[in-house]
């Protein structure tokens, strides 16, 4: 794709996008003015009812977790998207050369590595106990691969993140929220995303039934959607170079 059609896509996309988001701030009510009783309601009900002690998580995995899986789906074809613009035949026996030659960067990059990784998993973990979830873990996790190859370790991020692997992970993510879904209505008899697990002890990993399950995989989902845009441009700026 050559220089002046990126441009061209990026002015068009960015004028629709400051159009909507300056409609969406004029419609916006005053601060304080909506009374509604659907947030105490679910305050309420969300406890009792799912066994989670993280009231957003069971709105989006639950109450509203249709509108979730519409959100995953989108996600889903971002990726395709970028794929599909960026994508071009690469030898996939070509060894680039690491770009940092700096000892701090590398060293303070290597060492934000894995502690990155950990609070991505663990906020995506804990989502439905406390605050957090699948989406903001799986930006995290995702984020500790980026870095890795910010302290220079490109080939070492490409031995991280096969793309086979993260492809797989990507659909199985997005696959297994359908299945869990399909379950509601093929055990559970009702409709679809209705919980067909035990609730569990409130205030534990084992709780919210399928909330937890739906949490996991939008996690996975997302990180590896992350990862998969991430590689494609940095594919394209490695071609390019």
């Amino acid at each position: 794709m050559s220089p002046r059609v990126r441009l061209g896509l990026f002015g068009v996309s960015a004028a629709v996008l400051a159009c909507l988001f300056v409609w969406a701030l004029t419609g916006l009510p005053q601060f304080g003015a909506f009374q509604g009783e659907y947030g105490r309601i679910l305050n309420s009900a969300a406890g009792p009812e799912r066994h989670v002690t993280n009231v957003v998580s069971a709105v989006t995995f639950d109450y509203r977790g249709f509108d979730t899986l519409g959100e995953e789906v989108l996600l889903f074809t971002a990726v395709m998207a970028v794929a599909l613009l960026l994508r071009e035949a690469r030898s996939g026996d070509e060894r680039r050369a690491d770009a940092v030659r700096s000892d701090v960067v590398r060293a303070v990059g290597l060492f934000a590595v894995g502690p990155t990784v950990v609070m991505g998993l663990y906020v995506a973990a804990h989502g439905y106990l406390t605050p957090g979830g699948g989406f903001q873990g799986g930006v995290a996790t995702a984020s500790g691969l980026v870095l890795l190859y910010a302290a220079g370790r490109y080939r070492a991020y490409r031995a991280a993140s096969p793309k086979t692997l993260i492809d797989f992970a990507e659909g199985t993510g997005v696959g297994t929220y359908v299945v869990v879904g399909l379950a509601g209505i093929v055990v559970g008899g009702s409709a679809f995303l209705e919980n067909v697990v035990e609730l569990g002890v409130k205030g534990t990993l084992a709780s919210g039934g399928t909330i937890a399950i739906l949490n996991a995989v939008s996690g996975l989902a997302v990180a590896s959607a992350c990862v998969l845009i991430f590689h494609e441009f940095l594919e394209e700026l490695m071609t390019a170079k």
